[in-house]
């Protein structure tokens, strides 16, 4: 039977790679940051499918702790959900030829005036795999400074004014399991974060780690 469970031994739990066969693909939706893309795609025994799904350019988002072990939050409006969320500094990678731990550092400049000289990946995910393809990688950036005052970036925007405050990752963990804060890169962070140090932060990969998950990226793109 196909949906007898299957024994995974230690370090088996890994997604498998294996795009299908596109046999059309086609813009259904020319959007002003992302598109919305439909592809007819061949599943083999299971036929022929039609899937629609926002093509993203990805995105990196840094969670940065400072010495008391507090994490660095930002608060913006989000209009599709109609609410101020509280978040980590985070961006689009939409600057061609910029490695993603170099936009990781330009983000953390602009969206909350610091800078880190301790950088490590923390931890990678795909956010809505069903109807995205986009893919965000977490940075852990320690050893902060703030960004002198002549130097910061000018927000404007969702940005403009937004509130900025350092909370220790246990009460970031209680209010993500109370469900009072709800944005996933944020929940995603913490959490991970809280593991890795329980670990003695072994788990940490080096800023400019592989990094296959991202369609630009990808070995042979």
């Amino acid at each position: 039977m196909d949906n007898e469970p299957t024994e995974l031994v230690a370090g088996e739990l890994t997604d498998r790679m294996e795009a299908r066969p596109v046999l059309r693909s086609e813009v259904a939706l020319k959007g002003l940051v992302w598109d919305v893309v439909r592809d007819r795609v061949d599943l083999g025994n299971a036929g022929q499918v039609t899937r629609e799904y926002v093509h993203h350019p990805g995105a990196v988002a840094i969670a940065a702790l400072d010495g008391q072990g507090r994490l660095c939050v930002i608060q913006q409006y989000r209009h599709p959900v109609r609410a101020f969320e509280w978040e980590i500094p985070a961006g689009l990678l939409d600057v061609d030829g910029e490695p993603p731990h170099r936009a990781a550092a330009r983000e953390l400049h602009e969206e909350a005036d610091l800078v880190a000289s301790t950088w490590h990946v923390l931890v990678d995910y795909l956010s809505s795999p069903g109807g995205l393809d986009e893919a965000l990688r977490v940075y852990l950036a320690r050893d902060l400074a703030q960004v002198p005052q002549g130097e910061r970036h000018q927000r404007d925007g969702e940005e403009l004014g937004m509130p900025l405050a350092w909370v220790p990752l246990e009460e970031v963990r209680d209010a993500v399991l109370a469900g009072r804060v709800q944005n996933s890169t944020l929940a995603v962070a913490a959490l991970a974060a809280l593991a890795a140090r329980e670990l003695g932060w072994s788990t940490l990969r080096p800023a400019e780690a592989a990094w296959p998950r991202h369609p630009a990226y990808r070995q042979g793109n």
